[in-house]
């Protein structure tokens, strides 16, 4: 590896265990590296602006203001009513209900994070209330927002379907049963905890309760049809959904439910304005130094040493996967993707790995990420929440992780839970 290899590899390590935020870790090499190789800087705004003139990513500023205005709105704590009403009354009902209460809304927002925070601020205390303990209410809500990121409209998907020129509609179907096995698991730890812990069941909801939260949950319920029906019954784009998202969540949030305050609009764009403004820098600082290790030709040099190591693909996709949970529990995800993109995509190419197969693969290693120790975002969103500390929540966590894990051993071993629905839904359709 060359000296300029070297330096971009090492500062990386450096800089991050110093805590330097990743952005600026990222700009800071670029141009260093530049320097050092007597390139002119002008190349990284080139690269910058190259990076971030992308018309797929407008979709991402599009689904945080929907997911953001959509919580606001109080589309989030109507479907935790409905799925309360719904399966209150089975063994560990109320949790199983934040697992589905979770699903719907991942499937609204896009975000780990989001969905995490909508769920946990409504249903940890009530998880509490009725015996369950704390803990567990966080960990659970911090285990199922990842799901957000697995289940479409998935942020980091459009940016992966971006790095890797695939299809977003693709990509986002290729979700959904990930998703769904992992919301199965979770439902599955919920019974099993209720069991062992006796937790009471509540008395099963009389039809007209039923009725009631149906009705009311009728429009929060029918976002996620509206959006993905829209994308892929090809009325609109995954980028023109983001906008019929904030439309929607907008007009119901006013007008339909009446939570949301024109005055609150104010404030809800600032804070996603915030939130697209990190996730842009961070791609942009991204693509530059992406740009620079392939210039040294780092990844393919990361590649032929992966590949050294085994020609067995059973062996190389299980290292593939650990480097990647290790990475996504001490990274940002997006700004991992932008880097490893080329490396990744060689290696899917060289073991043989359908393309959608290894996006999906890709993404839902670092949305489990979004829940594990030290940095995951999930994890400081279900503390927060809850009130309780880090390793609190932590501690309660292994048996979500173990469905987590073995959602990404299916996802990594048996193509069809992946590739099967895309070739379904999107191939025949057009």
């Amino acid at each position: 590896m060359s000296e300029l290899g070297i330096f971009l590899i090492v500062g990386l390590l450096v800089l991050l265990a110093l805590g330097v935020p990743i952005a600026f870790t990222l700009g800071i090499l670029t141009v260093g590296g530049l320097w050092l190789a007597d390139v002119d800087l002008v190349m990284l705004a080139q690269r910058v602006l190259a990076g971030t003139n992308v018309s797929s990513l407008l979709a991402i500023p599009g689904f945080i203001l929907a997911g953001d205005l959509m919580s606001a709105g109080g589309l989030s704590r109507r479907l935790v009513r409905f799925a309360a009403a719904l399966l209150g009354h089975l063994s560990g009902g109320l949790s199983m209900a934040t697992v589905a209460a979770g699903t719907f809304f991942g499937a609204i927002s896009g975000s780990a994070p989001a969905t995490t925070a909508a769920v946990g601020s409504v249903m940890i205390d009530e998880m509490e209330k009725r015996g369950y303990s704390r803990g567990y209410g966080a960990a659970l809500a911090t285990a199922v927002g990842p799901i957000g990121q697995m289940i479409p409209p998935s942020i980091p998907m459009v940016v992966w379907a971006v790095l890797a020129e695939e299809s977003v509609s693709k990509l986002f179907v290729a979700g959904v049963i990930p998703g769904l096995l992992a919301a199965a698991g979770f439902v599955l730890v919920s019974y099993i905890y209720a069991k062992r812990n006796k937790i009471p069941t509540d008395r099963r909801a009389s039809a007209r309760e039923l009725w009631d939260a149906v009705r009311e949950g009728f429009w929060a319920l029918l976002a996620p049809v509206v959006i993905l029906g829209g994308i892929y019954g090809g009325v609109f784009t995954p980028t023109e959904a983001s906008m019929v998202g904030v439309l929607y969540g907008l007009i119901v949030g006013l007008f339909v439910y009446r939570d949301l305050k024109l005055s609150d609009l104010p404030e809800l764009l600032l804070r996603s304005m915030r939130t697209t403004a990190v996730i842009m820098f961070i791609i942009a600082m991204a693509y530059g130094f992406a740009w620079l290790m392939a210039a040294e030709q780092i990844p393919t040099q990361i590649t032929a040493a992966l590949l050294s190591v085994s020609d067995n693909p059973v062996v190389i996709i299980l290292l593939l996967n650990l480097l990647l949970l290790l990475l996504g529990a001490v990274m940002d995800n997006i700004s991992a993707m932008v880097i490893l993109s080329s490396v990744l995509t060689a290696i899917g190419t060289q073991i043989g790995m359908e393309p959608i197969q290894l996006g999906a693969m890709v993404v839902i290693n670092f949305a489990v990420g979004m829940a594990t120790p030290p940095v995951g975002y999930s994890l400081f969103v279900g503390a927060s929440v809850s009130g309780l500390r880090l390793e609190t929540v932590a501690r309660h966590l292994w048996p979500s992780l173990l469905v987590l894990l073995g959602v990404i051993l299916a996802v990594a071993f048996i193509p069809p839970v992946t590739t099967w629905l895309p070739e379904v839904l999107v191939s025949r359709g057009g």
